[in-house]
């Protein structure tokens, strides 16, 4: 089953990738309107070189994807694992981002954590970051004038630390427990071989391989908040991470090349491959780019893997979004033009594949010519593609339907074609001047680090919207064009540009849709995950499981509509994995859902010990986003739809309101129906208008009832229990409630 489906799988990119050739091949030499002028044969020609570069990429994909991504991660004895320096670089970053991050350093496993030095590497030299440090017991390394930003910050903690293992971490990426255990031993595959009963040994003098050393291991930077795209366009829930499918599936395949990127955060680098390629590079915005090819060029084996081992915050305001793009594509081309890599000692693998790099910060000029390229036919009659719709049909319908199948293949499920377009559409506008001037020689020197403070208004702004909106407008007016003109003339071939111009109108629109923003009202982000709770109030116990999780509170499912003070702290215990911790908390809402009771806190207290191990409960984990997509064209519409008009609803309610329906009797022998109960108020059928009534809710629970002086709704009357806290801290009381 598995061979068939590598067998289906290696057609459909052999069915790609000819189609493809034969489409290209037939618009270079069949298409091009050289007779119409020279505008349009600049228009053609910019269309056709857009088509093979886009096809040219898509191959450098195919040949990655084909071939065995990554190597299997050696069983290494306890006793040979090296010490490894940890370094956090910081710039601006707020203390309490650094907690998070130098917690989840402090708690990585390893089997000799003496092995382990971690170190906050500062380059503002903060008094505050020196006292975090002290308080969390890790290394400092502070500089007064740092003049080349994180690569000088890198190189300060370099010159002071020695073990031969190196991870790195930004600021806002939180390693999981598991990371050390996941990364180091791949450093150890010169080293060892596996025997053919599975068992791994060291080699012999005479399997080992001089050159085979290993460089670095990659491993990819997730996010546990949602990135613009997911939450502008209210896809949170459906479409994953955009930087996902690179980390998970681009990256990964770039082994085959050896040339996977140095990211700069959540690598584990070998110190030796560092000082052989002189360090972390200075000359550039994208000093983990052109550090990797360093190491590359040296001669050193790298590898990306595809396990997610820690985890960020993305950029949560549109303008420190095009700030972070606008310096990995201008430090791209700038390491690129500086290396010379395509003259350099790459092997020509890895050259074409830092080439396919380089033009893919070209994608952004491309989807601007795809865009205008209707347009300057339907509105102002310019050639762009001399051909028939019969030639279309015939060999661009095959070539299109079967590349957009087997990029869904290709990504792992991860990216669509149409959601790459989304992504493109949104940032092109301000991507272009950026590239075409880097490429040119007009060189970004200033770093600028993406900022990660809690956007609270609008994250975007319409005023982005500005070059979508116009080429929105003109799109209309080819597509009213274009309808007239096949209705009036019966000019069928007009199919393929309708077709052309709806399908980049939707990518204007849900551009639009993304500039206009959405405010974020959490605080925090939320894990969705499922953690042991254990509440203990002044009279009782509860145990339940969380629905989701945060920093700063927890939602906990309770079977049962059970009292809890909500005027006192209570206490809870958590408990995932091997991880305990207490805190003191206070709810502040309480609903039902289909899962049961739903009790929301948000914590009040707890011990530094145990804000370390709650820190790892809720960050020891991946994060809940979703990691495969499941998007089409009116889900993706109806999402957002639904997402605009649901308004905010803040519910104050914090004891649960009870659905009884049942009768009970009052002091003088009335047999009176309760509606709902939620231990401070009790609604009852009937009018009573202002009448004191006492109520027996079984054995030895009685309450007391006052009615409310507003005015009964439906014929009913709510009322206030005068004795409500005895009431309801009688334990009898559960069975009068659920019985």
């Amino acid at each position: 089953m598995k061979n068939s489906k590598k067998t289906n799988r290696k057609l459909l990119m052999t069915a790609s990738m000819v189609t493809s050739l034969i489409y290209i091949g037939w618009r270079i030499f069949f298409t091009i309107p050289v007779g119409y002028g020279i505008i349009s044969t600049i228009a053609g020609i910019a269309l056709v070189v857009s088509e093979a570069i886009g096809v040219l990429e898509a191959f450098s994909h195919y040949k990655n994807m084909s071939t065995d991504k990554f190597k299997e991660m050696p069983e290494v004895s306890p006793d040979l694992y090296p010490e490894v320096d940890v370094l956090i670089s910081t710039h601006s970053e707020v203390p309490e981002l650094l907690y998070k991050t130098v917690n989840g350093c402090i708690h990585m496993k390893y089997p000799d954590l003496n092995k382990v030095h971690i170190y906050i590497c500062d380059d503002k030299n903060r008094p505050e970051m020196k006292q975090l440090a002290m308080d969390m017991g890790v290394g400092y390394f502070g500089m007064a004038e740092n003049k080349f930003a994180k690569a000088g910050n890198l190189n300060n903690a370099l010159s002071k630390t020695n073990s031969p293992l190196v991870a790195t971490f930004d600021a806002d990426m939180i390693p999981t427990s598991n990371f050390l255990l996941e990364t180091v031993p791949y450093f150890f595959l010169p080293k060892m071989i596996k025997n053919e009963d599975g068992s791994w040994r060291l080699r012999t003098a005479g399997e080992m391989d001089e050159n085979y050393k290993i460089g670095f291991i990659q491993t990819p930077q997730s996010f546990y908040n949602a990135d613009l795209f997911q939450y502008n366009l209210f896809a949170e829930r459906n479409v994953p991470n955009e930087q996902d499918y690179f980390f998970r599936e681009i990256n990964v395949g770039r082994n085959s090349t050896n040339s996977p990127i140095y990211a700069g955060s959540n690598t584990v680098i070998s110190r030796e491959a560092l000082e052989d390629a002189g360090g972390i590079r200075t000359d550039t915005v994208t000093e983990d780019f052109a550090t990797g090819i360093d190491i590359q060029a040296k001669g050193y084996t790298c590898y990306a893997i595809p396990k997610v081992l820690a985890h960020g915050l993305a950029p949560n305001s549109f303008k420190s979004l095009i700030t972070q793009r606008q310096r990995w594509g201008r430090g791209c081309i700038q390491t690129l033009r500086n290396t010379k890599f395509l003259f350099g000692k790459l092997p020509l693998k890895a050259k074409m594949s830092y080439l396919v790099s380089f033009l893919y910060w070209w994608t952004f000029l491309r989807r601007f010519v795809y865009i205008l390229s209707p347009i300057l036919f339907t509105v102002f009659g310019i050639i762009v593609v001399d051909c028939s719709l019969w030639e279309l049909a015939l060999i661009w319908l095959p070539s299109y339907l079967i590349y957009n199948r087997s990029l869904m293949i290709l990504s792992g499920n991860i990216r669509s074609q149409k959601w790459s377009n989304i992504v493109d559409t949104i940032i092109f506008p301000y991507m272009i001047i950026p590239i075409f001037a880097e490429t040119f020689g007009f060189k970004l020197n200033k770093f600028a680090v993406t900022s990660k403070e809690r956007v609270v208004s609008k994250n975007a702004g319409i005023t982005y919207a500005i070059p979508h909106i116009l080429l929105s407008a003109v799109s209309m007016v080819g597509l009213w064009k274009c309808i007239a003109n096949m209705i009036a003339y019966r000019s069928y071939g007009s199919i393929i540009l309708i077709y052309w111009l709806i399908v980049n109108l939707y990518f204007l629109f849900m551009a639009i849709v993304f500039m206009t923003g959405r405010v974020n009202y959490r605080s925090e982000e939320r894990f969705y995950a499922k953690v042991d709770v254990e509440i203990a109030t002044p009279t009782n116990k509860f145990a339940g499981v969380t629905s989701d999780i945060s920093e700063r509170g927890l939602a906990v499912l309770l079977e049962r509509p059970e009292f809890i003070p909500y005027d006192t702290d209570v206490d809870l215990a958590v408990n995932y994995l091997d991880y305990h911790a207490d805190v003191s908390a206070r709810v502040f809402h309480v609903g039902q859902s289909e899962s049961g009771w739903k009790y929301s806190f948000k914590i009040t207290h707890m011990t530094e010990e145990n804000k370390r191990t709650y820190f790892q409960i809720v960050f020891d984990r991946e994060h809940t986003l979703p990691k495969f997509i499941h998007s089409g064209f009116v889900k993706d519409v109806a999402e957002i739809v639904n997402g605009r008009m649901k308004h905010s609803h803040v519910s104050n309610r914090k004891l649960p309101r009870v659905p009884l329906n049942k009768v009970i009797a009052a002091q003088d022998g009335r047999q009176i129906r309760v509606i709902n109960y939620n231990y401070e108020y009790i609604l009852l059928s009937g009018v009573f208008g202002g009448e004191a009534l006492t109520l027996s809710c079984g054995s030895d629970i009685v309450i007391y009832c006052i009615p409310l002086s507003c005015k009964p709704i439906e014929n009913a009357t709510l009322c206030r229990i005068e004795n409500w806290r005895e009431a309801a801290e009688n334990p009898k009381l559960r069975e009068f409630l659920v019985g």
